[in-house]
């Protein structure tokens, strides 16, 4: 079966291999090994200075980086400016409701780009200390526009807080051209490992005044003592094995930019196979990510419908959410996945319409 969801994703057999490693206490100084190279591959993807920016493992999915994010890395006293133009910005501002952060939202339609004028606008007559945006709103599949907004972040003294959970590893992300004080994103989605790890990369001067709002997520204790070759509770050491293989994998293939073609090369290949077959792209490929992109159902076709004859031919695809879930479905090219398999998704399509 072919995963063509947003996460998780179909593994390559020396990553799917590598979780049959030998058990591994996490207090012995060979899972400090793995937790240390896991850290260093992940500054690394983006060629970071591991005296800027610091990586800080957790055990959870994505959502849970996040919320370590967003819940530490705006201080004590701080405000948050939110970005909401899908399911994911909807988080992040139920996120720091949960916690008491005084936050504003600014809202857009599912299927609108952010008007990024008008919030760096909006930085320019109110006091925040952070701005949170998702970088690949997978909700319609757009790559939201960061790199104006991060440099009058940065030009402002605000922190830019990036939802990077379904781009990290495979779109380009400016970490020092700009104001970006912290990125979250996970390990099972474009470098290809499991769930169960997932990560922050923050600035070392923002971990450094991070707030202690949070227990199992608390990003400063946690960075402090993975920094110290040590970590505050069990974490998920079988994701750790296949987040170093997966990392290690992702850099002899040519890391994030390498990926970046590979799935460019994929999207468009099923954009164009659908597109012929009167399906058409929720969005223009300018506006979306190279990770995933949204299809209008086909007419007279429901999304259950779709899903389970293309289940029968060996592929999963994924729905649109709430209220977009009648209209659209969304495929994924992130994982194991070849040009081979792409041309039997297009034939699995043609049989469907047939």
């Amino acid at each position: 079966m072919l995963l063509l969801n947003p996460g998780p994703v179909t593994l390559s057999e020396r990553v799917r291999k590598s979780l049959l490693q030998t058990d591994l206490c996490h207090r012995e100084p060979e899972f400090f090994d793995l937790q240390d190279e896991a850290r260093k591959r992940l500054v690394a993807a983006y060629e970071l200075d591991p005296a800027v920016w610091s990586a800080v493992l957790m055990t959870g999915s994505g959502t849970a980086a996040v919320e370590s994010m967003i819940a530490g890395l705006v201080p004590e006293g701080g405000r948050l400016l939110v970005v909401e133009n899908g399911v994911y910005g909807d988080r992040i501002a139920q996120i720091a409701k949960q916690y008491g952060i005084d936050h504003e939202v600014v809202k857009y339609e599912w299927m609108q780009a952010p008007d990024i004028d008008a919030i760096i606008a909006l930085l320019d007559t109110k006091e925040f200390t952070n701005v949170a945006i998702i970088h690949h709103e997978t909700t319609t599949g757009r790559l939201n526009a960061i790199d104006q907004l991060s440099r009058a972040c940065g030009e402002r003294g605000v922190g830019l807080l990036l939802d990077a959970v379904s781009s990290f590893g495979a779109e380009a992300i400016d970490f020092d051209g700009g104001g970006i004080a912290a990125i979250a994103a996970t390990a099972n989605k474009c470098l290809h490992g499991v769930p169960g790890a997932a990560f922050v990369i923050a600035r070392r001067d923002a971990l450094a005044q991070a707030a202690s709002r949070n227990y199992y997520l608390g990003i400063a204790r946690l960075a402090k003592l993975q920094d110290a070759r040590n970590t505050p509770f069990t974490p998920s050491v079988h994701a750790y094995y296949a987040l170093v293989e997966a990392l290690r994998e992702f850099e002899e293939e040519g890391g994030w930019r390498a990926r970046h073609r590979r799935y460019a090369k994929l999207a468009e290949q099923v954009r164009a196979g659908l597109a012929s077959l009167g399906i058409e792209s929720a969005l223009p490929p300018e506006e979306s990510s190279v990770v995933l992109r949204a299809y209008r159902l086909p007419q007279g076709v429901t999304y259950e419908t779709l899903h389970d004859a293309l289940k029968a031919k060996g592929f999963v695809i994924y729905a649109g959410q709430g209220g977009l879930s009648k209209e659209l479905f969304r495929i994924s090219t992130m994982g194991a996945l070849d040009a081979n398999d792409m041309d039997r998704l297009i034939s699995s399509f043609v049989e469907l319409l047939r």
